[in-house]
């Protein structure tokens, strides 16, 4: 199988031009392919795929094989690799995604390379469109996460998939993997989640670790960065427009009245074919 790998942010992919055809990638595939001391190493498969709607659709398969709604780090990587691959003949295209169509644009060169903008789409903080149990009409805003015998207040938001997004003084010290695991995969989140922990360092400026939903901590997160602007909004902790520093480097999130969108890079790393 022929593959390249590219990287947005940190975040790495293993693309796969499937637009003439071809067997769609399983889970236990996805799975083995991502694994980094024994495959190719990734912490996903994307699939560029025809669309009938949209000019290219995206598929995209977790590190545990499980399939993701959306990815904004992946949608950058994915329209660079049409780029190279001919696909793309414009410095815009448009994406289909199980959340929904999504545009992307070539914005020039910065820091880590080409930039790309995306169209995230419209968030939601109510619990039903996340979803978080509960109220299916009520907002997900400071919400109690019991672990065991602690409580972890959290701001939910959905960008087409869930984020539970936490508030914290000390990000280097805080116990990002134990509790991000458990979050993820607490009775409040029917669909699992994603989890974002945050330190406010100014209206337009924050720092930020995640914890991906079948990934575990990853250098970046595309939708997550976006849940990351608009939950400390909404608590009146930032503005609209703010720089997420991540592990993988910083990302740009403009909230815009009905839309979020994400700017920053995205590189290709290398092609190869697997064997056996």
């Amino acid at each position: 199988m022929d593959f390249s790998k590219y990287e947005a942010s940190a975040n790495d992919f293993i693309m796969l031009d499937r637009t003439s055809g071809g067997a769609l990638t399983g889970a236990d595939e996805a799975s083995r392919i991502c694994e980094r001391r024994t495959g190719v190493g990734a912490d996903g498969v994307i699939e560029a795929l025809p669309s009938q709607q949209c000019d290219l659709k995206m598929r995209i398969l977790n590190a545990d094989g499980s399939e993701a709604e959306m990815c904004g780090n992946g949608l950058r990587a994915l329209f660079l690799f049409a780029l190279d691959r001919g696909l793309a003949k414009a410095d815009e295209m448009t994406f289909e995604t199980p959340a929904g169509p999504r545009r992307v644009s070539v914005v020039g060169v910065g820091p880590g390379g080409r930039q790309f903008s995306v169209e995230m789409g419209e968030p939601s903080w109510l619990r039903g469109d996340i979803p978080v149990q509960g109220p299916a009409d009520a907002e997900a805003i400071d919400i109690e996460i019991r672990l065991g015998s602690s409580v972890v207040e959290a701001t939910c938001v959905s960008m087409g998939n869930p984020h539970c997004v936490v508030f914290v003084d000390d990000l280097a010290a805080y116990p990002v993997q134990s509790v991000g695991r458990e979050i993820e995969c607490h009775p409040m989140f029917p669909q699992k989640t994603n989890v974002e922990f945050v330190r406010v360092d100014a209206a337009d400026r924050m720092q930020a670790r995640v914890w991906e939903r079948g990934v575990g901590e990853t250098m970046a997160c595309g939708t997550g960065t976006c849940a990351v602007v608009v939950a400390a909004s909404l608590k009146g902790l930032a503005g609209r427009s703010a720089t997420v520093s991540l592990p993988g480097g910083p990302l740009q999130v403009e909230w815009r009245e009905r839309q979020v969108v994400l700017t920053g890079p995205a590189r290709h790393v290398f092609d190869g074919k697997t064997v056996g």
